[in-house]
């Protein structure tokens, strides 16, 4: 997704305008436009004319229309999106309240106006525009004087910077221009890693290559690092992941994610975490039922008492039309943000997401158990014991 503009106000208001590039960014879209907003986006309309002398002719024209959004629709399988509204501003072919559909398509801008932004959204509109934040995985494929950096999402892969550089043929007896030419081409490898993998987001770096080139540059890298105390790189150490590849085009990357053993190793992305926590829940609920809540009224007691570890919650929930629906589980968050808790959204396109659904959409492990006594109320180990 692509931000053009923004402008909020201090009572939450205003509005975004974007352009969609991605198929995934329709879902983004399903989750950020609501009953009541105003959208904002051209379309194609039929139009018929009657002659004088009788006769009727069709034709189709762009417009660009507001309208006031009244339903949303999304296609799963060709991840597309039509919102249903009544017309609100001004137009020569369409009247105020008339009804109108619009269908968001890629590279086609638009403008989405709410009443009150949530943090909840918000966020998502800077997670949707900022690839660094949707990659698990980062890749470099290389082969002498050729480098591909790349950022992985669950749809896509983004060549985030091309590196060539001319390295010069080893000759007989001197072979010093030809190592110059590889420790350029192994700096800007280096520095490229450094400005586009955020490690804090990032589980795995594939280094790919043919023959030993990965591994001869993973050494000069590890050598720098520690030559100048690099601490991210040697502190994310454990997150390079060395592969063969045939080539050090984009292109290589097909076969390392063929690879049995990679699919394995990409396991810890966010999918795999978020189906790790739910399991964890659920082996916590037969384990100790005390420190696993689920049910928007048990798990915002848990807040309340600061108990949260991890709190898990379904995108369902803000896509209600209910807005005091929405407010209380924004609140839910902040609240168990407040005290540090890890907070997981789940897609509801995943199983993990389905699974929790299962659960009324939200559910909790706790830090500590609160039990809950014969009159309802909540109450630590500690209490009892005082």
């Amino acid at each position: 997704m692509k931000l053009l503009s923004q402008h909020i106000e201090n009572d939450r208001s205003g509005y975004v305008r974007m352009t969609p590039e991605q198929p995934e960014d329709m879902w983004h879209l399903y989750n950020l436009i609501l009953k009541g907003d105003q959208l904002t986006a051209s379309t194609m309309r039929g139009l018929k004319k009657e002659s004088s002398t009788g006769s009727v002719m069709s034709s189709r024209v762009w417009l660009t229309l507001t309208i006031s959004i009244e339903d949303v629709f999304f296609d799963i399988q060709a991840c597309a999106l039509r919102i249903n509204g009544r017309n609100i501003v001004e137009s020569k072919h369409v009247g105020i309240g008339q009804y109108h559909t619009l269908d968001l398509e890629m590279n086609h801008p638009f403008t989405l106006k709410k009443a009150e932004w949530d943090p909840i959204s918000l966020q998502r509109v800077k997670d949707a525009c900022d690839i660094t934040r949707q990659a698990d995985v980062a890749a470099v494929t290389m082969q002498e004087g050729l480098a591909v950096v790349c950022l992985m999402t669950q749809y896509m892969t983004v060549v985030r910077q091309r590196i060539e550089v001319p390295i010069p043929r080893k000759r007989r007896g001197s072979t010093t221009n030809y190592e110059k030419g590889v420790q350029r081409f192994y700096e800007q490898i280096y520095r490229a890693i450094k400005q586009h993998v955020d490690f804090s987001v990032v589980k795995v770096v594939i280094l790919g290559s043919p023959g030993f080139v990965r591994d001869q540059f993973f050494d000069y890298m590890m050598a720098e690092a520690i030559k100048v105390n690099d601490r991210q790189i040697i502190e994310n150490k454990p997150k390079f992941l060395l592969v063969h590849t045939s080539s050090g085009h984009k292109g290589a990357l097909e076969e390392v994610m063929r690879d049995p053993q990679i699919k394995a190793r990409l396991a810890d992305t966010k999918s795999a975490q978020e189906a790790k926590a739910i399991d964890n829940f659920y082996q916590m609920l037969n384990n100790d039922p005390d420190r696993a809540f689920y049910g928007y009224d048990d798990v915002q007691k848990a807040a309340e008492h600061g108990a949260i570890g991890t709190l898990m919650i379904t995108d369902e929930l803000f896509r209600s039309a209910d807005i005091p629906t929405r407010k209380k589980y924004i609140k839910l968050i902040e609240d168990s943000q407040a005290t540090n808790a890890e907070v997981l959204i789940f897609s509801s396109l995943h199983v993990s997401g389905e699974r929790l659904s299962q659960l009324t959409g939200v559910a909790a492990i706790l830090n500590f158990p609160l039990v809950i006594d014969s009159e309802g109320e909540y109450s630590t180990d500690e209490s009892d014991n005082k």
